[in-house]
């Protein structure tokens, strides 16, 4: 049974950082392409970024690059997101998903993946 656990949110002032993890099991971790979404009240999932096997390639969306890191260990099947300069509109519950054979340009989408967590709240104050 696939398991994603996203931990790591919390409430922050504009400009401040948080390192989000999400831990996996059920899966042969090295073999998934793991994606970040975000999602807020009304709102459709927003793509954040994903990380391709191994590490190889990182993908961002562009209201991210620069800002946010995403990295994975697979010795302890654990994706991180780290998010520096944060902003208000970063406001939202932040999700890890896991996909296998993932083309590059699917990345971004949400139906892409097979399994995601319950999510993470990220609130960031002005």
């Amino acid at each position: 049974q696939v398991q994603l656990v996203e931990s790591g949110g919390g409430l922050v002032q504009a400009g401040g950082s948080l390192r989000l993890s999400c831990a996996a099991s059920g899966i042969t971790f090295s073999s998934y392409i793991m994606g970040w979404f975000r999602q807020g009240p009304g709102k459709e999932r927003e793509f954040v970024g994903a990380i391709t096997c191994g590490g190889e390639s990182t993908l961002y969306a562009d209201s991210v690059k620069g800002r946010f890191t995403i990295s994975r260990d697979d010795a302890k099947s654990t994706v991180y997101l780290q998010m520096n300069t944060l902003k208000p509109e970063d406001t939202d519950v932040y999700y890890c998903e896991a996909g296998i054979q993932v083309v590059q340009r699917a990345l971004v989408r949400h139906n892409s993946y097979t399994s995601w967590g319950q999510g993470t709240q990220v609130t960031v104050n002005s």
